[in-house]
């Protein structure tokens, strides 16, 4: 939490400084509708050929993996989301059929690809956009990662016991209504990742500005009050734990604190 001491300005200055190299988030937003017409948006088709160039590169063995489509030469395993795979699969005799809603081209399954290989039965469907799904079947697709252009899709071809939300909630509209559309979906574990939360009693609404280095782009973006969003996900689901992310604790433009977090949950009527 900030401190009534808390240097505020010195935030700002250090936001500016970092600000080139790093993701910056914007405060003064009402509305979606106001941040979305302030923001380019993740739909862009350069945005989507830029990771699919990456995501090629990846599937041949050139890089471990990309992230937002800067690639990445070294295994770098998000272990936290692997336990909780190899949770399931421990309950389903090795079976693991993921559905990763918002999973782009495969990012967090070819990052930890080499892992699942050491599982009897593995099918990983990836839920997104149409211009995603087009490539992802064109280009990416194969007897394990499938892509769908819905949920409702994906559960034609599939019977899912676990979903990831990775990086995803905070740039959907009406994030709530995704959750409990996909708590009816059967599954016996939910993972989220890298998911912004804050301390106060609502959400909060900021324009995320994507550094140039990366590609050029800016989101509406959500960041969740932790306690209105646990109020809800207790309902269908209890807690296993939590996850710390990399990105750690983070300040908007004008000092507003919030952390990406992660959680891992497990169906309360199992």
């Amino acid at each position: 939490m900030i401190h009534n001491i808390f240097d505020i300005s010195a935030v700002r200055r250090y936001v500016k400084k970092i600000g080139r190299g790093r993701n910056q988030f914007l405060d003064g937003v009402n509305s979606w509708k106001e941040a979305s017409q302030h923001c380019s948006g993740y739909d862009a088709d350069s945005i989507m050929r830029k990771v699919l160039t990456s995501t090629l590169k990846v599937k041949q063995g050139v890089a471990e993996f990309e992230r937002d489509s800067v690639l990445f030469y070294a295994s770098e395993y998000t272990w936290p989301i692997i336990a909780g795979l190899f949770l399931v699969a421990s309950q389903t005799a090795g079976r693991l059929n993921v559905l990763d809603f918002g999973g782009a081209l495969g990012s967090t399954y070819f990052q930890n690809r080499k892992i699942f290989k050491t599982l009897q039965d593995v099918r990983w469907n990836v839920v997104e956009q149409a211009h995603y799904v087009e490539a992802g079947r064109t280009y990416i697709q194969d007897h394990v990662l499938r892509f769908y252009s819905s949920i409702d899709e994906c559960l034609v071809e599939n019977k899912p016991n676990v979903v990831l939300l990775s990086s995803v909630l905070q740039y959907l509209e009406f994030p709530l209504e995704v959750v409990k559309k996909l708590s009816l979906t059967g599954v016996s574990t939910l993972i989220i990742d890298r998911t912004p939360f804050s301390k106060i009693a609502q959400d909060k609404l900021l324009i995320q500005r994507v550094p140039p280095s990366i590609y050029k782009a800016s989101y509406p973006m959500w960041v969740l009050s932790e306690s209105e969003f646990l109020n809800v996900i207790n309902q269908d689901w209890r807690m296993l734990g939590e996850i710390k992310c990399p990105e750690g604790t983070v300040y908007s433009d004008k000092g507003f604190e919030f952390a990406f977090q992660g959680m891992l949950l497990q169906r309360r009527d199992l």
